[in-house]
């Protein structure tokens, strides 16, 4: 279909911006989206491959909403770099169209969102915006659900599953959920009342091979149903030879591991492959590369000596252990071609848009709860959609690694022939529930067990299932612990039937979005938690706070020593509640991490000890930092002083003693500089206003220049 013959039904803001951006003619998933309604409103499920232009159906459903409707649009998506890329792609598309993005605090209504016409935000994000009560609701138009297969997944499946079906009982916009390929999209759209568009349309070419021995082999009509290609290069693991292969080619590629180590190893592997093709110039944009790499931190850790190294040879590992800015600077090295190879876990897969030429899984199975398994067949699919940059290849390859010839007829038929699975509703466990239906009762949404079993009637479990007995089952036992807890009670007014209403802890612990399971042990630990250890004891013996760190042998006398002598305090009655759901020792272990942390501990040295990295590091900071400030708020409730509370929340967040608190309020002053001016005898800010050149001596002129002029 041609843009232009759209002219008179597509608002001409829309068309402009398309030939604006040399889109001329739509994509098949385009066309199908626009013959089925979506400039009518209609609701909407495209399923298609990477790279087939579902996102531009998005944008044109936005746009129009706003232009045409004048009401405003939301872009839901699951990861916080996905919502930024979408975020970042509709603004320079329409500059004009009042644009932004919430993806972090949990526990504000962003009043300043009403002004905006466009607005992107994680999946949590605007869950937490409905329990604040957004006055702007009843002004959006449209609603995109950016990889509506994320229902599948167990972790933010279900949040994603409640707030559609929420959202589609209270509100009339048009919803728009968009897939990649897989086996029940059909279901997922009737459960929506949306018209399905499904494509097999690919704009790039995927070949889909399994290799073995220096071969790649794809189906053919030969006789054994193979033709096997060679691969260029000299190295007898698959992987290098892969590697090789592409880079002969002056392509790139991105290399799929089971775990962390695997990818870190792999990149180590083929670093001086990938090096010694590389060119002078880009070499020396490398070192640029790899100097920005290694000083993200003030003081770098083996991991970012490592990642640096290998940046410098034009190759990355890239997992959750990294820091938010080292992914940043390596996926943009690789969108603009200085990095030739990434290796990465499977999670890379998922959210930003990082295409290369070639796609190789090594590892088909991952070790889970003590036994190997497979990879899903979608998981494998959304891995190969990686394959295939559109404005660089005419043909994308997606291999996999066969360890032995006969292994290879079980790989195609598993992989390279399978239709894809169908996405299964995670909706029916107590724990998503929890947090669910205390902000449906906090809300006043919902707030008597037949308007929430009716609810979850219309759930995607109920429709996938068409027996929702099990999880009314669980609704129950949830009521009668939110209850039990002080969360919610039973109340009647005038003529009213009994129902429930939350307390007025209950409705703030679900503005804290924080489990009503933490809440409870916080809300009984407060009181008790009389020092330091005892109060990050009480923030990392939480759901919020899992997975914990390694339990060291130091950390487990330290648990029971505390236990003897502290049974007055913390760990009283609330542990032995609590104790089917916590690893104590565990969990203690995480708090004296945060502890070494406050005492100003180097990061290396607390790294190797608790066996984390820098980035799995700072995300445990961050939640600590935010399940401290839930305390506080509680605390706040329970007239329980907050003074300890409030020192230890900034010392958590800096890293620092209590000798330090006055010198970290001044920016660019951190954890490394604020002890360096306190241990050459400035101590206060007043001290950092009587001696500015001992502060330019020891911060350099331009770092001691931005310090003095906030004074």
């Amino acid at each position: 279909m041609e843009v232009s013959s759209l002219k008179g039904r597509m608002p001409g803001e829309i068309l402009e911006s398309l030939e604006q951006r040399g889109i001329r003619t739509l994509t098949p998933p385009q066309e199908l989206s626009i013959k089925a309604g979506l400039l009518s409103s209609d609701n909407i499920v495209v399923a298609s491959p990477t790279a087939s232009g579902k996102t531009l159906v998005a944008e044109i459903a936005c746009a129009n909403s706003i232009i045409s409707r004048g009401k405003k649009a939301i872009y839901i998506a699951p990861m916080r770099a996905l919502v930024k890329e979408k975020y970042d792609g509709f603004k320079q598309a329409y500059p004009y169209i009042k644009t932004a993005m919430s993806i972090g605090d949990l526990d504000s209504s962003d009043a300043w969102l009403s002004g905006f016409q466009m607005i992107f935000v994680s999946t949590e994000k605007f869950d937490s915006l409905i329990r604040h009560g957004i006055d702007w609701f009843p002004s959006i138009g449209c609603i995109v659900f950016d990889e509506v297969h994320m229902l599948d997944d167990t972790s933010r499946g279900p949040t994603l599953e409640l707030l559609m079906t929420k959202l589609s009982t209270i509100s009339d916009a048009q919803m728009i959920a968009l897939s990649a390929t897989i086996g029940n999209a059909k279901e997922i759209a009737s459960w929506m009342k949306a018209h399905l568009v499904h494509s097999d349309y690919r704009p790039v070419e995927l070949k889909k091979g399994i290799v073995h021995d220096g071969n790649a082999y794809y189906p053919s009509d030969s006789y054994d149903g193979f033709e096997a290609t060679e691969l260029k290069g000299t190295s007898d693991l698959p992987e290098v030879r892969v590697a090789e292969d592409t880079l002969l080619q002056g392509k790139q590629a991105l290399i799929f591991y089971a775990t962390k180590r695997n990818a870190e190893a792999g990149a180590a592997r083929l670093s001086q492959h990938v090096e010694s093709m590389l060119l002078p110039s880009e070499r020396q944009r490398l070192q640029e590369l790899g100097d920005k790499v290694l000083n993200v931190l003030e003081r770098p850790t083996e991991q970012c000596k490592k990642l640096s190294l290998l940046v410098k040879k034009g190759i990355a590992f890239h997992h959750s252990g990294l820091l938010n800015a080292q992914r940043g600077y390596i996926e943009d090295a690789f969108k603009s071609n200085m990095l030739k190879v990434i290796c990465s876990t499977t999670t890379l897969g998922y959210g930003v848009n990082l295409p290369a030429h070639t796609v190789l899984v090594r590892d088909i199975s991952r070790f889970d709860e003590g036994s190997n398994e497979m990879l899903g067949i979608n998981e494998v699919l959304q891995l190969f959609g990686r394959a295939g940059r559109p404005s660089f290849d005419t043909e994308g390859r997606a291999l996999i690694i066969a360890n032995s010839k006969d292994r290879i007829q079980k790989l195609y038929e598993s992989y390279i022939v399978a239709d894809p699975e169908p996405v299964q509703s995670k909706l029916g466990i107590a724990p998503v529930l929890r947090s669910h239906i205390l902000a449906f009762i906090a809300e006043d949404f919902l707030n008597d067990k037949k308007s929430i079993n009716g609810f979850i009637d219309k759930s995607f479990y109920s429709f996938q299932y068409g027996n929702s007995r099990h999880i009314k089952n669980v609704i129950d036992e949830v009521l009668l612990d939110l209850e039990k807890w002080n969360l919610i009670e039973t109340v009647k007014s005038g003529s009213m039937k009994m129902h429930y209403k939350a307390t007025r802890i209950g409705k703030r612990v679900s503005e804290l979005y924080i489990d009503p399971l933490s809440a409870k042990w916080i809300t009984d630990s407060l009181s008790k938690a009389k020092d330091t250890i005892g109060t990050l004891y009480m923030i990392s013996n939480t759901i919020e706070m899992r997975p914990y760190v390694k339990a060291t042998g130091e950390a487990e006398e330290e648990f029971a020593a505390y236990m003897h002598f502290n049974k007055d305090k913390i760990l009283g009655n609330s542990y032995e509640t609590l104790d089917y759901y916590y690893d104590p020792v565990k969990a203690f272990s995480t708090a004296l991490m945060l502890k070494e942390w406050m005492d100003e501990v180097q990061e290396p040295m607390i790294i190797k000890k608790y066996s984390t990295t820098p980035g799995l590091l700072y995300n445990k900071l961050l939640n600590a930092d935010w399940l401290m400030y839930a305390s506080i708020e509680l605390a706040k409730l329970m007239r329980v002083s907050q003074h300890e509370l409030i020192n230890a929340r900034v010392r958590l967040r800096y890293g620092i003693k209590d000798e330090l608190l006055d010198l970290i309020r001044l920016e660019q002053i951190g954890r490394v500089r604020a002890r360096l001016l306190f241990n050459n005898g400035i101590k206060t800010v007043a001290d950092v206003r009587a001696a500015p050149g001992s502060v330019e001596r020891l911060l350099g002129k331009d770092i001691a220049a931005k310090v003095l002029a906030q004074l």
